[in-house]
């Protein structure tokens, strides 16, 4: 065999887009984004640049959760379409030169999925599933003390059935947890990528993928056991090698959403008989600190390197709190726990750190995920909380403001209604949305948008190649990588004071403008060439 082609290592280098179809583009003017609005945008992304594009579940869902409580892997949402809109979505975006990647919800599907409601009904499809009898005299206490994924100890991940039995659920109680121990699940599971495959998809992401197989005894929680009873746990090794063979099959790829401490068990899963790739957490929940931020990429690089993956980079996704509103609190790191209503921001900050960080982010080897709005520099909206639907903000008694705020429909054309989005949106667009629109952005050379186009234009020359640090003032991150005609620089300056850039040929691109003597002004980043 050869060496593996450009195009087959395109997902090393990719600049992949998440689309969040509920808020992305309403193409029937129901108030909810569908497959038509984005088949309207598709010359959009295409002028953007970006080399794929990552849909959130688009399936048939009663929406509890977002669409991560899937009924039907095989069937379009009425809200956003139908299969053969997909289908040409997928098409007309490969003509664009535009890929196509799936988000599939492996540790559970929704309370109507069909083998859930024949559980419910008493048939052989509990077995698929983690039923169990309670604990106490009359099984009144849930069989284990497991912590919720979503609220911690606050909620319990057990529902009672009137029968007596209970029912595992590490999310809500409508997405009833699979049991990956029974070969129905896992046969189900591999037709369903084929399906996908077969549809012109070219690749898969994997929710939740470190959580889907279970301690069999389904042990109480102790803090710090080894193996843990539903996280991380070596069984799931042989799924997603199980799952490659199908991939292979397709030049499909995978990139997984896992949550590790562990740097070296983190790298397990991207053998290279497993994921291709994996989400880097660690970069999306770093502080705005020049030496945080050089270490998670120096630990992030380095974890990857044994077994030959790419990393990848990403700032946002529809979890987590925008990042020009994270940039420009006292706070500029991400954690869950620490989400709180009213918390002061700083959005004229958060701005330009945002866009240093987008350069920042694009200069690093591997691929970059880029969620739906950031590249118009949308804030984290503040959403009435009458309006709110996100699960986690009422599993958490109301204290946390749930996701909702970064999930709110894009503006599109400034002077059109709901900003051009289409009908009155699902969630409440904020007053004065339209000046973030896309319209206004693609007409000014200094709009975030622009800085996009541009940085997504240059990016190509940076590929693959290694990073090397150099030589930089305390609080100013400076490295090269190789280009196609010589090195590549990037700098940016997290100091308070205005930094000297390294010789240089050319600058290439900064998030803003140098100071009047040629040095990098705080919180702002440049590409020059060598």
């Amino acid at each position: 065999m050869g060496q593996p082609t450009h195009a087959q290592n395109w997902w090393r280098s990719a600049v992949i887009y998440q689309v969040y179809v509920r808020s992305f583009a309403d193409g029937d003017g129901d108030g909810t984004g569908d497959l038509a609005g984005v088949r309207a945008k598709l010359p959009y992304l295409a002028e953007l640049g970006v080399d794929a594009l990552w849909f959130n579940p688009w399936y048939l869902s009663p929406m509890k959760d977002g669409g991560y409580d899937v009924a039907d892997y095989r069937v379009i949402d009425p809200a956003f379409g139908t299969l053969a809109e997909a289908e040409k979505l997928i098409a007309e975006a490969k003509e664009l030169g535009i890929r196509t990647l799936v988000d599939i919800v492996p540790n559970h599907v929704s309370d109507q999925h069909p083998w859930f409601r024949a559980a419910l009904a008493g048939g052989s499809e509990r077995e698929l599933f983690h039923f169990r009898p309670g604990r106490g005299e009359h099984g009144e206490l849930p069989p284990n003390d497991w912590p919720s994924q979503f609220a911690g100890s606050a909620e319990p991940v057990w529902t009672r059935l009137p029968d007596g039995t209970w029912y595992l659920h590490l999310f809500t109680p409508e997405q009833p947890d699979l049991n990956w121990a029974h070969p129905a699940v896992r046969q189900e599971h591999e037709e369903i990528l084929r399906f996908w495959f077969e549809r012109g998809v070219a690749g898969v992401r994997i929710d939740s993928a470190a959580l889907l197989a279970k301690d069999p005894d389904l042990p109480d929680f102790v803090e710090g056991r080894d193996p843990h009873p539903y996280v991380d746990r070596d069984e799931l090794h042989d799924i997603y090698r199980s799952w490659r063979t199908v991939a292979d099959a397709y030049d499909g790829i995978f990139v997984g959403e896992v949550w590790l401490p562990d740097t070296e068990r983190f790298a397990r899963y991207l053998r290279p008989d497993e994921l291709h790739t994996a989400f880097n957490f660690s970069f999306l929940s770093c502080p705005w600190d020049a030496r945080r931020l050089r270490t998670s990429i120096d630990e992030t690089l380095a974890e990857h390197a044994p077994v030959g993956a790419p990393a990848t980079w990403v700032l946002c996704n529809h979890d987590v709190t925008r990042t020009v509103t994270r940039y420009g609190r006292a706070d500029t790191g991400f954690d869950f726990a620490t989400k709180a209503f009213g918390t002061p921001t700083d959005l004229a900050l958060g701005t330009r750190r945002a866009r240093a960080g987008a350069l920042l982010s694009l200069a690093l080897p591997g691929a970059v995920y880029l969620y739906q709005g950031e590249e118009l520099g949308l804030p984290e909206a503040e959403i009435p909380r009458d309006r709110i639907q996100d699960p986690m903000h009422f599993r958490s008694g109301g204290t946390d403001p749930g996701r909702d705020g970064c999930r709110v429909p894009l503006p599109w054309t400034a002077d059109a209604p709901y900003a051009g989005f289409g009908g009155e949106p699902w969630l409440p667009q904020p007053s004065g949305w339209s000046a973030y629109a896309a319209d206004l952005q693609a007409a000014d050379p200094g709009s975030m948008l622009s800085l996009y186009r541009a940085a997504l234009t240059i990016r190509p020359e940076f590929g693959d190649g290694p990073l090397t640090w150099l030589p930089a003032a305390e609080g100013v991150l400076a490295f090269a990588r190789p280009g196609q005609e010589g090195r590549l620089l990037c700098v940016v300056n997290l100091a308070d004071a205005p930094a000297d850039l390294p010789a240089h040929s050319r600058l290439l691109l900064g998030s803003g403008p140098l100071d009047p003597q040629g040095r990098l002004p705080k919180d702002t980043a440049v590409w020059l060439r060598d």
